[in-house]
């Protein structure tokens, strides 16, 4: 809709122009509102002397994520020391070690595979059955291949082949 050509009759422009003037006079008598934005105490404080105590109210409010999120940080890295400290140990045992406590530690392990070597290797030889197969008459062999091959493109072709 076009305002600037309404074909709508209306009121006249004398009578819109008294009514808008109207409007914005009833405007501009309202009172403005204002509302302070900020306070400023300019009594000055005693010279000597104590002062009243001033509430301070703490009104922060702590999401309890927030809160679940900081206690498991500060749980993960006490753990973590914890594992750090074991860590430290046992690499400060294990540079103290001499071959001869290495072989000390490590011959019964050696000693368990052996036996468990052997005894597999008992097992498998025992459960190996010995068949015999002896074929009576005469074997044929008859093999037939058709292949057929296609290959399609130019740069990067694929070849498929069909055999039967």
């Amino acid at each position: 809709m076009d305002p600037l050509h309404n074909t709508q009759s209306g009121m006249p422009e004398s009578e819109a122009a008294a009514e808008a003037r109207r409007l914005i006079d009833e405007w501009v008598g309202k009172p403005v509102r204002h509302h302070p934005t900020s306070f400023r105490d300019d009594t000055k404080p005693p010279a000597f002397g104590t002062t009243p105590p001033v509430p301070q109210p703490d009104h922060r409010i702590v999401p309890a994520w927030a809160a679940g999120i900081a206690v498991a940080s500060i749980g993960v890295g006490a753990g973590v020391t914890g594992i750090g400290c074991g860590a430290w140990l046992v690499l400060q045992g294990l540079a103290s070690v001499t071959l001869a406590g290495v072989l000390m530690v490590t011959l019964p392990f050696a000693g368990v595979a052996m036996v468990a070597t052997a005894i597999g290797g008992a097992i498998s030889k025992a459960r190996a059955a010995v068949t015999k197969n002896v074929y009576e008459g005469p074997v044929t062999h008859h093999t037939e291949v058709h292949n057929n091959s296609t290959t399609r493109g130019m740069f990067f072709a694929r070849t498929r082949n069909e055999i039967r």
